[in-house]
């Protein structure tokens, strides 16, 4: 017996997508704890787990080298925004990033950090130079 006729729909395809993002979704539950300690909450949204906290909010303003930092930032399955309304604004580009995890699986930070430095030596910049970041703006403008 197939697991996909179990519960009556392709189950098989969603769950190889979920494992195959879930080192990356790992690093983004360790964020998880935060939201019960820094005034922060959690939702799941179309099977994306989105977090914010007082500690996400400085992490993605302190830590993410961009001026004024992030908004939101996607960890496979899992995404830390600033709050509820950053993580709304920003839904449609976080769930490109999504995509994205679920493609690239384990290699998705390291192929996102190279193409941020690539961007940076070509002067296209490191988040405007990205190619992943460029695909997001184009998925989050056909959202809209």
């Amino acid at each position: 017996m197939e697991v996909g006729n179990i519960v009556g729909g392709p189950v098989t395809p969603r769950l190889a997508r979920y494992l195959w993002a879930a080192p990356n979704s790992l690093i983004g539950l360790l964020f998880l704890p935060s939201t019960l300690f820094t005034s922060g909450g959690c939702r799941a949204v179309d099977g994306v787990l989105e977090l914010h906290s007082g500690f996400i909010a400085w992490v993605l303003r302190a830590c993410v080298p961009l001026p004024g930092g992030a908004a939101a930032m996607t960890l496979g399955h899992v995404v830390l925004g600033r709050d509820p309304q950053a993580l709304a604004r920003t839904r449609a580009h976080e769930r490109v990033h999504v995509r994205q995890c679920e493609r690239w699986g384990p290699g998705f930070i390291p192929a996102y950090l190279l193409a941020s430095t690539w961007g940076l030596v070509t002067g296209a910049g490191m988040y405007h130079g990205n190619w992943f970041e460029r695909e997001a703006f184009e998925g989050e403008r056909a959202e809209t």
